[in-house]
Formats: structure tokens, C-alpha cells, sequence
């Protein structure tokens, strides 16, 4: 136990983060999950807790962090992530990256532990560069509807770099392009879980637009590889992860029909605004940096997904909200 390292992952119960969790348990790391589950399910995590390298802590990362002992690394992983999530607490989005990176960064210069913060692709906006390098600056609108999470993850990179050079902070810094995989939510808004879930359950699937928009997935597995990698580097500045793949919406709705052997139709509805029409990641600084790329192709990460999805209850496929958060709304 004393020659274990110690690895605070926060947002330890969603979807990512529980992926980092298992992947430092089976690096032999002691690890410290925290989560306020506004979010995230401690469903996700309940397989570590038997262990004796795994503790958590139901705590809003937006307050006071305090963690006794040693730290040796920070996963700064704590956001909601969905656009129906941000909407719905917009305050609490800008709350975890503002006020939660601050009290991270500060836990990291006390402990002098590396942080890792996860940003997102979407500090790029409607990019106007295509695919887009870590060298450009984006195109968002701060005071649109997902201003609230752009802006989040904008400033969050912005409080790192500042503790990275005034105060010497080991810091690294991921932007993370569309992921998927197993523990991903069938309600959270993105495109690849509403698809399934709407073949799923019978419903012609939805795109929003024309179809003619693109995005790219990576796979869990390589993203948290690219993570891992990451962190260990001696690279300060934002890197680009995930799979540069690009295929437009109306393709992959009909990639998930062939998938799921189901016979729904595809219906349009409005693009919403400020929705990017291409989400593609440059990834040469990752292949030259980290020497990483991903490995799992869409049809065998697509394959394991539906079968994690159709493993689901009833109960869970029908469910149309995630959870009530009158509560955390009135903090």
C-alpha cells in the first residue's frame, strides 16, 4: 500500500471518468473517485468499491477540495458533458469550470501533484477550419445557448495555463473529441446514444438538419489510452484525442439501422443553434507527442456499444429524463 501512487479522478461516476477509474485500479494506483452525482451513477463505479485501492467521495468539486496524504496526480474529469445536461444546469456547468478547476489547481500546487484537465472540442465552436489543429482558436458564440459549456471549458484551459507558468503546476491539458462506448447514457442528448436508443425502442431516429454534418467518434478504450499517455508526457499545451475518422450524421443514422437490423425511418427536424456542422480532430501532435491513434474501428466499437445498450432494462431504455435537478439548482 505505501509504494502506491495516489490519483484523484473527479467526476468518477460518469461515463468517462469511470473508465479512468478502472484503468488507474488496474495500473496498481490507489484511487480517489469523487463525484456529487449530479450527473454521473454510482451504478458505473459500484464494481470498484469491494476493492481496497478504490475510495469515494460524494462531494461538488465547485467547494473546498480537501484530500488527506499524499497526491501524485489529478484527473479533472468533473462536468456535466451532454447539451440537455447544460441547458438544464447551465449555472452549475460554469460553476465546476471556474470555481472547480480553481480549487483543483490549487489541491495540485499544495500536494505538488500533475493535473490533467479534460476540455472538450467544442472550445473550437463551428469551427471554420477543417479538421481543426490544437493551433486554432475557434469560432464560438459566449453568450449562445452552449456558451455555457464552451466557455466553461475555454476558461478552464485558460486558469490551467496560468498556474502552469505563474506558478509551476505540472499541467496537461486534453481536448476531447465525440466519444462513445459501454455506461454512456441513452437520454444524454448526444447523437450516437439517441440513435440507438430511439432503434431500440421501435422510433424512426431523429437527425437534426439536413444530415450533412459530420462528426467523428472515438472509442472509450482509445480515448482513455490517449488520456493515460498524456498525462505521463511532459507536453503542457492542449492535445488534440480522438479518432479522425469523419462520417456525416445522415450516414451514420443509416450505420445504425443497418447495425441495430431495425426498419426505422430517418425524419429531419432544425439544426439547433450554434450545433457545429463539422467535428473533425488534427491528431498529429498526439501521433508525434504520445505516438497515439486509435485502434478500435467505428463497426467494432458501434458493435460493443449496442451491446451494452441492448443488456439494459426496460425500464432504463424508456426513460426519457435523466434525473430531476430542481435541487442542485436551487444551491
Amino acid at each position: 500500500m505505501a509504494t502506491r501512487k495516489r490519483v484523484l479522478i473527479t467526476g468518477a461516476a460518469g461515463f468517462l471518468g469511470s473508465h479512468l477509474c478502472d484503468r488507474f485500479i488496474k495500473e496498481n494506483y490507489h484511487v480517489i473517485g469523487m463525484d456529487n452525482l449530479i450527473t454521473g451513477d454510482l451504478s458505473n463505479i459500484e464494481h470498484l468499491f469491494k476493492l481496497e485501492n478504490f475510495e469515494f467521495y460524494n462531494h461538488d468539486v465547485s467547494k473546498f477540495v480537501h484530500v488527506s496524504g499524499d497526491l501524485d496526480y489529478i484527473l479533472h474529469f468533473a462536468s456535466p458533458a451532454s447539451p440537455i445536461d447544460y441547458l438544464k444546469i447551465p449555472i452549475q456547468t460554469l460553476k465546476v469550470g471556474s470555481l472547480g478547476i480553481h480549487n483543483l489547481l490549487g489541491l495540485a500546487r499544495v500536494k505538488k501533484a500533475r493535473i490533467i484537465i479534460a476540455s472538450t472540442s467544442e472550445v473550437y465552436g463551428d469551427p471554420s477550419v477543417n479538421p481543426q489543429p490544437e493551433e486554432y482558436w475557434g469560432n464560438v458564440n459566449p453568450v449562445g445557448p452552449r456558451g455555457v459549456y464552451d466557455e466553461a471549458k475555454r476558461f478552464q484551459e485558460a486558469m490551467t495555463m496560468a498556474y502552469h507558468t505563474f506558478h509551476g503546476v505540472e499541467t496537461r491539458i486534453v481536448r476531447i473529441f465525440n466519444t462513445y462506448g459501454p455506461r454512456m447514457r441513452l437520454n444524454d442528448g448526444r447523437v450516437l446514444p439517441a440513435f440507438i436508443g430511439q432503434a431500440l425502442r421501435g422510433e424512426d431516429l431523429t437527425v437534426f438538419g439536413d444530415g450533412t454534418q459530420t462528426r467523428s467518434f472515438c472509442y472509450v478504450d482509445d480515448l482513455v489510452e490517449g488520456i493515460y499517455r498524456l498525462l505521463m508526457s511532459d507536453y503542457a499545451y492542449p492535445v488534440n484525442i480522438g479518432n479522425p475518422d469523419e462520417i456525416t450524421i445522415g450516414q451514420f443514422a443509416e450505420e445504425i439501422i443497418k447495425l441495430t437490423g431495425t426498419q426505422q425511418k430517418v425524419i429531419y427536424k432544425p439544426l439547433p443553434q450554434d450545433d457545429p456542422k463539422q467535428r473533425r480532430p488534427d491528431i498529429t501532435k498526439a501521433k508525434e507527442l504520445l505516438k497515439w491513434e486509435p485502434k478500435v474501428n467505428r463497426a467494432e466499437g458501434l458493435k460493443i456499444t449496442y451491446e451494452y445498450f441492448k443488456s439494459l432494462s426496460k425500464e432504463a431504455l424508456e426513460k426519457i429524463d435523466h434525473k430531476d435537478f430542481t435541487t442542485f439548482n436551487k444551491k
